[in-house]
């Protein structure tokens, strides 16, 4: 759930910090005061497009942090480990988001600087949201697909993922297939040429470790003149007749001199006895490298010839060892290609179709499935739909076979609504209003809530439209909902918030020069709450409305 929300110069608010708890927050406000301030906020933190218009009058920067906490971070884990993102600590989740007139937008997730599209692709783990001022996701027939498997239960959960993964394997081999067509059949010519470039490519270790010893081999062997004449010089400045060999005997005997006086320094006398040992052994070694440093000419032709291969290659294909060794392994599948494309062929033709026959199987259980569940889903969440309003409305589900495999399958899904007797089903997106599409769904979100596991729930006008008891079973749905999810809800009707856990009011204050607003929480406060419900009943100070106000938040 969202723990706390801080806001700063974000359209109208200077600033708020507001904590939350669990179950359904409502936000009153008279109209027109910014009630939509609180969902753009949380919009931001979802990773929805955000214009710079946004940020307050006379402001540099807008920001808004928000902080969430779940007791179950599985699935925001699983998301944030797809995008690459730290996982949540201990269940604790921080989103901070800035828009700058000025300067490029930031993003930072748990603490990690992030993109637009990271926030975006998360947000879908933790917020659902219904209102005109958002995308409308139930007028889509992939979301509408998914509500219905969603509903269908955990056993068509592990059938999608079944299907979704021989799917990919399938399109994989069709992929395969569409390369071989396009493969053409080479000359000889063509063939003795590509092996010769592939046994160019093959006599050197294309290997990150070969290239790094071949190139140091090299350079040793090219080297090796220059090297033996400064081993030699080296070998002459340890032990020639002025060198430092000729030198230490003297500082020897000037050691044992002092010792045999000053018995404290023996332990100088030990360290430069060692050195005299080690110089020797320097000097040899030196001498050593001296007689050896000139290379083999044959090891040398051979190590020319393998680095000047490798120099060109490098040229063609590189410039690093992988692009190389990618060019490499092409050419040999080609080849190998070549020897037998009719055989490629049939073998992956024959793969594809015994992916395509298992696909059609999965596809028909899915459909079976969705087709079954279609009805129920609809005949619940109609009796919700008739406690919120729609005495006379109708919600069928209709399963279609379109013969084609896609990502989900072979069926398309789509909801038909009919919201007043008469009219004829036609899809939600030709026939709701925002507001009635706020409450289908949510319906459909009260009848999942046992299976969806989104963690804040967002609406806006559901209550458009409605009034009296049906704003009370609004409110009455709305709480209920709760018990599974934290809710925010907007809303111009006392009979919603009154049952709200949590109450939030927003109010505009304006001056001659300049208008703002602030947002404050009422539920610790009856007296207050007391007031705000009365007026939204017409009259704060009204006695009647100040006597009804109490008797909704005691119902």
């Amino acid at each position: 759930m969202l723990c706390s929300l801080r806001i700063k110069n974000l359209a109208l608010m200077e600033t708020a910090t507001l904590e939350f708890g669990e179950g359904f927050a409502a936000v009153t406000g008279e109209t027109g005061a910014g009630k939509s301030v609180l969902l753009g906020a949380l919009g931001m933190l979802a990773g929805n497009r955000t214009a710079k218009t946004v940020i307050r009058k006379d402001a540099e920067t807008c920001e808004v942090e928000g902080v969430f906490q779940f007791a179950d971070a599985a699935a925001v884990d699983a998301a944030l480990e797809t995008l690459d993102l730290p996982a949540c600590e201990e269940g604790r989740l921080v989103l901070r988001r800035s828009l700058s007139r000025n300067k490029p937008p930031r993003v930072h997730i748990n603490g990690v600087a992030a993109t637009l599209a990271q926030m975006e692709a998360l947000g879908q783990a933790w917020v659902d949201f219904h209102g005109p001022g958002e995308p409308q996701k139930l007028f889509h027939e992939r979301r509408q697909l998914e509500i219905l498997d969603l509903f269908a239960g955990g056993e068509q959960q592990a059938r999608l993922v079944r299907y979704g993964n021989l799917y990919r394997e399938w399109l994989a081999i069709l992929r395969e297939i569409k390369t071989i067509h396009t493969t053409e059949k080479m000359s000889e010519d063509e063939i003795a040429f590509t092996r010769s470039q592939l046994d160019r490519l093959n006599s050197i270790d294309l290997t990150d470790e070969g290239i790094a010893a071949l190139e140091r081999d090299f350079k040793r062997a090219s080297s090796s003149h220059e090297l033996g004449e400064l081993h030699a010089r080296m070998d002459a400045a340890l032990g020639g007749d002025d060198g430092l060999a000729e030198k230490i005997p003297a500082a020897l005997r000037l050691a044992r001199e002092i010792s045999a006086l000053d018995p404290d320094t023996a332990c100088l006398e030990n360290r430069l006895h060692s050195l005299a040992v080690e110089l020797t052994d320097i000097q040899t070694d030196y001498a050593r490298l001296a007689e050896t440093a000139v290379a083999d000419p044959a090891v040398l032709d051979e190590l020319t010839t393998r680095m000047n291969i490798w120099l060109e290659v490098r040229r063609k294909h590189g410039p690093s060892v992988a692009t190389v060794r990618i060019r490499r392994d092409a050419l040999a599948a080609r080849l190998a290609l070549q020897s037998d494309i009719a055989g490629a062929l049939e073998k992956a033709a024959a793969a594809a179709a015994e992916k395509e026959a298992a696909l059609r199987l999965l596809a028909d259980e899915l459909r079976e499935v969705r087709a079954a569940a279609a009805g129920a889903l609809a005949a619940a969440a109609a009796k919700m739909l008739d406690r919120l309003g729609f005495k006379k409305a109708a919600l069928r589900i209709r399963v279609a076979d379109t013969g084609k495999l896609g990502e989900a399958g072979d069926s398309t899904c789509e909801f038909l609504f009919q919201p007043n007797v008469g009219q004829n089903l036609l899809p939600l997106s030709k026939i709701a209003s925002s507001g009635e599409t706020a409450r289908v769904m949510l319906a459909l979100k009260t009848v999942l809530a046992e299976v969806d596991n989104t963690p804040v729930l967002v609406f806006d006008e559901v209550d458009a439209n409605v009034g009296g008891e049906i704003g009370s079973c609004v409110g009455r749905e709305l709480a209920s909902l709760a018990g599974r999810h934290q809710v925010f809800c907007v809303t111009h009707l006392p009979q919603v918030a009154a049952h709200a856990r949590q109450h939030f009011v927003v109010e505009k204050t304006q001056t001659d020069s300049a208008t703002s607003i602030a947002i404050r929480a009422l539920h610790d406060s009856p007296h207050e709450r007391e007031e705000e419900l009365a007026r939204m009943l017409g009259d704060r100070h009204s006695t009647s409305a100040l006597s009804h106000a109490r008797e909704l938040l005691a119902g």
